[in-house]
């Protein structure tokens, strides 16, 4: 749900607990007419319920009452077909707090529309400022309750006289967060079943003509052995006529029975009348092919709303438009709803793609390395069906053991992040992000602002959600082939055994670049190594180029068995000596009773198949060449390492003052309405709001003050220049530290004033000693506010040594931030320095986050240098900047993707 500021009128689109669409939106002083219908259509006991009292009057007024525009109250409507079907207000009872309450025809209770409003008018409530929604439910109001406790929002609850008093924290908890998705895919497994698993398709604009699109797609449904029945819809055809050996009719109307899913292949000018029908006929889904909408500008985007428009009206739920198709190999199933040459192959990849040809790569590669596809989405425009929507429905699919995205645009970023976490814990994410190159540095006065990037905001998102990002397709595939064998890694040790020292060592380098670890074996282990004719038994093993598969399988049964390792590549070089049959087998024999990852590497035979078929049915992968395969070991190392961690905690902080923090920004923006730099006494106290030590500044503008100000901050001082819209002070000689009385600084004071033009200046004590750090934020306008840690002082942009986090910010990204610098040994206390107080500066950077979350106004945010000592952590310059405040949408408000580019 958007903000109030930005929500259109129309409302928003969101699923039903059946599938089915239903449309939320603020109630308008026009819809009473359709009110005093929907309190028509509620009985008598849905009456009581809610009024305790059977008088219909008492529902005429309150409809009334909320359709009179106030300030102390809001409501929002449910429409389902062409009816207002519920509604849900609250009305402010005191600062912070609002009484709620519902009321649902009958005829749709049971179908999660309660809930939805629930969830709706919570969002709305917090964007106002209510922390708490209370309600007075009767209690044999048994529908209600259950509605209110199986919400997810943290409650409590008093009963007396026969009245349960709920009050409702309307903020979102990691629990709260967890039940909406839970819903949400339930919800849009219900609405896809008539998708992926349809009994019935049709082909609209199945051409007779082979090479046509159409066509093709038709000849690709019958090859594949699609289940169900299958019909093709031509213009020009008889009814029960064939095309392609199918049978044809001229409209969708036409086909007997009911269609679950419609294959559009017509013209674009065609598209809207083709599922204007298929909604009219009950049609639950269907997947556009036709090129010529929002891809070619206004005028065909404005073609794109009208067909989404279309079809949320009848429920129909949209792939594509400009899309391949979609593929399930499930057996039951069989569909191969696309145009594209490849056959899918079944296996536990599920992928979707944005680009047709990114997705026949997939398929293609897919099938040829033995990995196989679950399901295939091209998503095309994604003016309906888009990768989180995706995600939901892969999360709960037994098939799928992998998921694999490309992606050149996000819809919801933010959602995409939270369900990631919550899927991750299952099920590896891999994304291929195309577009990397196509936006480059942003423009900005800060250090921070300067160095963001969309490809920051990507990664951070991805750092904190588990997703691995994959460079190629290619990778995604092989990286999936691994991480679709259990068991997942337990750890780093890796060891590399084969026939093939060259390869072993390319093997080794590989993983060492990586961040895998080669331990040396054991003496006892490679005692047991050497007698099974080992010639090299540290790691690599090298067995020697005419080893045998029993010793190859030895060999290996040895070091699985070690307990010295947790994942294991085995190289092996075909020669003529060896049969490479035999050595697969060898390699299965040991690899059944191994619990632990095995790659192969198997060089020099045309005929080495692509994967080793094991006895409880597992199929270990076989590379062509080395490094591949511990790339994608190592891309198992990583996911493990994150599916294994705790999930982490936001700290609550204490010595945070939100109302002095608004206090500081509305002051600000009444003096600069468009909002602006503050200057360095706005920046501290911003930041002493959020409990950040800042080392004080004294601004002077002239060589007396600053003498004045010297004195007081007391000899040692640093002066600076305070000329606004300086970024780099040091490059134009703008800062003098050390400055130990007054003949120095006012030497340092006419140097300055000279190099800069400007007779500001800002004087300081100096700081302690320690490491200088630069922490910043900067507000994205898609993904939210990005914060930035790294090496400060000159050094900023010299090594750009920076780790970048989104929000919510928990105590293991802080950390794994931190720790990640290159500069990080430096704060542990390098070659016997003393350690900077780590704590301290995990501090600042929550408190940072705090402060981004609170004041939505903050734009840009700049502490360079922090200093991070053992006596703690000080911010010693500090450059904010704010603007108006930008409505955004509610990211984690469940709703059908808007009507919007």
């Amino acid at each position: 749900m958007e903000k109030v500021g930005t929500r259109p009128e129309t409302g928003w689109d969101v699923l039903a607990s059946d599938g089915s669409i239903v449309r939320i939106r603020p109630l308008r002083a026009d819809d009473e007419p359709a009110l005093d219908a929907m309190n028509d259509r509620v009985s008598d006991e849905s009456m009581y319920l809610r009024f305790f009292g059977i008088s219909r009057n008492m529902a005429t007024d309150y409809t009334h009452h909320l359709a009179a525009e106030q300030d102390d109250h809001l409501a929002l409507v449910a429409e389902y077909g062409e009816q207002v079907v519920g509604i849900a207000s609250y009305e402010a009872l005191r600062p912070g707090e609002a009484e709620m309450a519902f009321l649902l025809q009958d005829s749709v209770q049971g179908r999660g529309i309660g809930t939805l409003l629930l969830e709706q008018l919570a969002a709305t409530a917090r964007e106002h400022g209510i922390e708490r929604l209370r309600a007075d439910t009767l209690g044999e109001n048994a529908k209600m309750l259950r509605v209110l406790a199986d919400s997810g929002f943290e409650q409590v609850r008093k009963l007396g006289s026969g009245v349960v008093e709920l009050v409702l924290d309307t903020a979102y908890h990691p629990a709260t967060l967890e039940k909406m998705a839970d819903r949400e895919r339930a919800a849009e497994n219900r609405s896809f079943r008539r998708l992926f698993a349809p009994r019935t398709v049709a082909v609209v604009g199945a051409g007779r003509k082979p090479g046509s699109i159409g066509h093709e797609l038709l000849r690709n449904i019958v090859n594949g052995g699609f289940t169900g029945s299958t019909y093709a819809v031509n213009p020009n055809a008889t009814d029960g006529g064939l095309i392609a050996g199918v049978r044809a009719y001229p409209s969708i109307s036409a086909v007997p029975g009911v269609v679950d899913l419609a294959v559009v292949a017509v013209p674009a000018e065609g598209v809207l009348e083709v599922v204007e029908e298929c909604g009219r006929c009950g049609v639950g889904g269907a997947v556009v092919l036709t090129s010529g909408f929002s891809e070619l500008g206004a005028e065909g985007h404005e073609l794109q709303r009208e067909l989404l428009a279309i079809a949320r009206r009848h429920s129909v739920r949209l792939i594509g438009p400009n899309c391949l198709g979609l593929v399930n190999t499930a057996p039951d199933v069989r569909l191969n709803a696309t145009f594209a040459e490849v056959a899918p192959t079944p296996g536990t990849l599920a992928i979707a793609a944005q680009s047709g040809a990114v997705g026949i790569a997939v398929l293609e590669h897919a099938g040829r390395t033995g990995l196989g596809i679950s399901e295939f989405v091209s998503l095309g425009n994604k003016v309906d069906v888009s990768g989180n929507d995706i995600l939901l429905h892969w999360w709960g699919d037994p098939r799928t053991a992998v998921i694999g995205l490309y992606l050149e645009s996000f819809g919801n970023p933010r959602k995409f992040g939270g369900l990631a976490r919550m899927i991750g814990r299952t099920k590896p994410i891999l994304v291929v992000k195309g577009g990397r190159s196509a936006g480059g540095q942003r423009a900005g006065a800060s250090h921070t602002a300067a160095a963001a990037t969309p490809e920051t905001a990507v990664d951070a998102l991805f750092a904190q959600s588990g997703v691995l990002r994959m460079d190629t397709v290619e990778e995604l595939v092989e990286t999936a082939r691994v991480l679709a064998v259990p068991p997942l890694p337990q750890g780093r040790r890796l060891a590399v055994v084969g026939n093939a020292g060259g390869a072993g060592i390319l093997a080794a380098d590989t993983a060492a670049r990586l961040g895998l670890e080669l331990p040396e074996l054991s003496t006892a282990i490679q005692q047991q190594l050497g007698e099974t004719g080992a010639v090299g038994t540290g790691n690599p093993v090298d067995l020697g180029a005419a080893a045998s598969p029993a010793s190859l399988e030895q060999a290996l049964k040895v070091i699985a068995g070690s307990g010295e390792i947790d994942c294991l590549v085995v190289n092996y070089a075909a020669t003529r000596a060896g049969n490479v049959q035999d050595v697969y087998a060898a390699i299965a024999a040991a690899g059944i009773q191994a619990e632990l990852p095995i790659v192969v590497n198997c060089v020099g035979s045309a005929h080495a198949g692509p994967e080793i078929a094991l006895a409880d049915g597992r199929r270990l992968p076989v590379f062509p060449f080395p490094e591949s395969a511990v790339r994608a070991l190592a891309h198992a190392v990583r996911y493990a390492e994150w599916r294994a961690r705790p999930q982490g905690v936001v700290p609550e902080l204490a010595r945070v003052d939100a109302a002095g923090a608004r206090r500081v920004v509305q002051r600000f923006l009444r003096r600069s309405p468009e909002g602006g730099w503050l200057d360095p006494g706005e920046s501290g106290r911003l930041l002493r709001r959020a409990g950040v030590p800042v080392l004080r500044i004294r601004i002077a503008a002239t060589r007396s003050a600053a003498l004045v100000a010297a004195e007081a901050a007391g000899y040692p001082v640093a002066l600076k220049t305070g000329a606004p819209g300086v970024v780099h002070k040091t490059d134009i000689g703008g800062v003098r530290v050390g400055l130990a009385n007054a003949v120095q600084l006012g030497t340092a004071y006419d140097e300055i004033t000279k190099a800069t033009g400007d007779p500001h200046v800002l004087v300081q004590a100096m700081a302690p000693s320690g490491t200088e750090l630069v922490i910043g934020v900067v507000r994205d306008p898609r993904f939210g506010p990005l914060l930035m840690a790294g090496s400060g002082g000159v050094l900023t942009d010299v090594l750009a040594d920076r780790q970048w986090r989104g929000l919510p910010l928990t105590d293991l990204d802080a950390r794994d931030m931190l720790h990640s610098l290159r500069c990080a040994p430096l704060l542990a206390g390098y070659r016997g320095a003393r350690a900077a107080d780590q704590d301290a500066v995990l501090d600042v950077v929550h408190r940072i986050a705090w402060l981004a979350a609170t004041v939505p106004e903050l734009a840009e945010l700049d502490i360079n240098p922090l200093i991070a000592a053992p006596s703690g952590a000080v911010a010693v310059d500090i450059r904010a900047r704010l603007t108006p405040t930008i409505p955004e949408p509610d990211w984690h408000a469940r709703r059908l993707r808007p009507d919007q580019p």
